[in-house]
């Protein structure tokens, strides 16, 4: 028994101590400078990255349904793979005989001039449906090479230019600021071998940056690449959350942007309220797309917004629909109330002011929504 209460006093002291302690350390969060790259930590060399860790830091990923599906025996592996780069460059590189490549491997390939490094994102047979869907020819002579697994050697000067990225982007903006050029640089990339840099920007009109790339050039004593970049593949590149609460569809699988005009959202019956239309791009959300066809599908049984419905006792004009659930709402002249109809009744309606009758209101045929229900209940 006094072991029992020496254990129950022992254990409420610590629990005491627990509650009393104020003074709780939290792990700080560390960004790491990879994590652009598709890998949460600098890769070892030789050991190719964990799909687990691609999947979770990897734009633009892609699920490998054919995996277990096993080739031809006759038939020999396809020698061409996709290589990521920085953010959602990638590119299809043809690799060199006698070498096996998976899936994660970090790899250096040809660059222009010299050598990059970069992760292996799709090998085998899914690669070859990705270039048929980019339209890119396997036997274009063009396809770069894919020289070897990258050694500690690469992977410690890869390394080193990434860190340099950062402060490069900082001096770069003070540079474009002191030449006066109306741009915004985004972006940086650097090449694995540390002699090439491109820079991504932004900008209304054209520019004239020759000044510019001398003085990146001497500074940074690298050569320079320029690429211009509208707004949708600028958000798609830095990343962020949605309205949704999600990553931006643009960075994580989208990589064709459609045009989406006011139209499609007043087909769905969206109010246009421009705030909350717009991306963080500044350009109308590419998810108005998706379920356009479904709305405009639909919507063409309802008749014109612009018909008024005749009644004795006025004329009531449309307010706003629910394309789903066949409801509309009108209101007559002199009043705010909206009156939901279904929409077997507006073209009853509509059929009987066709033939010069009129129905008595509006009110004989209201449907009673849920709002109105609970309404009438807190009354």
């Amino acid at each position: 028994m006094e072991n029992e209460k020496t254990n129950t006093e022992l254990n409420l002291l610590e629990i005491n101590d627990l509650h009393e302690e104020t003074d709780i350390k939290r792990r700080n969060y560390e960004p790491s400078d990879f994590i652009s790259r598709g890998c949460c930590k600098c890769p070892e060399a030789y050991y190719p990255v964990s799909k687990q860790e691609t999947n979770r830091c990897c734009k633009l990923n892609v699920h490998s349904w054919i995996s277990k599906i096993n080739i031809p025996f006759h038939e020999e592996s396809f020698d061409i793979v996709e290589v990521r780069f920085k953010n959602s460059h990638k590119d299809f590189y043809r690799i060199a005989e006698r070498i096996e490549i998976t899936e994660g491997d970090v790899v250096a390939v040809e660059g222009t001039p010299g050598h990059d490094i970069g992760i292996v994102s799709l090998c085998g047979e899914l690669c070859r449906i990705q270039m048929r869907k980019k339209r890119v020819s396997p036997d274009n002579p063009n396809i770069k090479r894919l020289y070897r697994r990258a050694k500690p050697a690469d992977i410690e000067k890869w390394a080193a230019t990434i860190k340099k990225e950062n402060k490069t982007l900082a001096e770069t903006r003070k540079l474009a600021d002191i030449y006066k050029l109306d741009m915004k640089v985004n972006d940086i990339e650097y090449q694995g071998d540390d002699t090439k840099a491109i820079f991504y920007y932004t900008a209304d009109d054209r520019v004239d940056f020759r000044q510019l790339i001398k003085a990146l050039a001497e500074v940074f004593r690298v050569k320079v690449e320029m690429k211009q970049i509208g707004a949708r593949q600028e958000a798609s590149k830095l990343g962020g959350i949605g309205t949704c609460g999600r990553e931006l569809c643009c960075c994580s699988w989208m990589n064709n942007f459609h045009s989406v005009n006011t139209a499609i959202a007043r087909t769905q019956q969206i109010i246009a309220n421009p705030q909350k239309l717009t991306g963080q791009c500044g350009k109308l959300k590419c998810c108005l797309n998706y379920e356009y066809d479904v709305y405009a599908e639909a919507i063409k049984e309802f008749p014109k917004d612009s018909i008024p419905l005749i009644t004795e006792k006025g004329k009531a004009f449309h307010a706003k629909t629910d394309v789903f659930r066949k409801l509309m709402w009108y209101s007559y002249t002199d009043t705010q109330k909206m009156i939901p109809l279904t929409l077997k009744d507006v073209k009853y309606i509509i059929s009987e002011n066709n033939n010069n009758r009129k129905v008595a209101d509006l009110e004989s045929f209201e449907v009673k929504t849920d709002k109105q229900q609970k309404i009438n209940e807190g009354e």
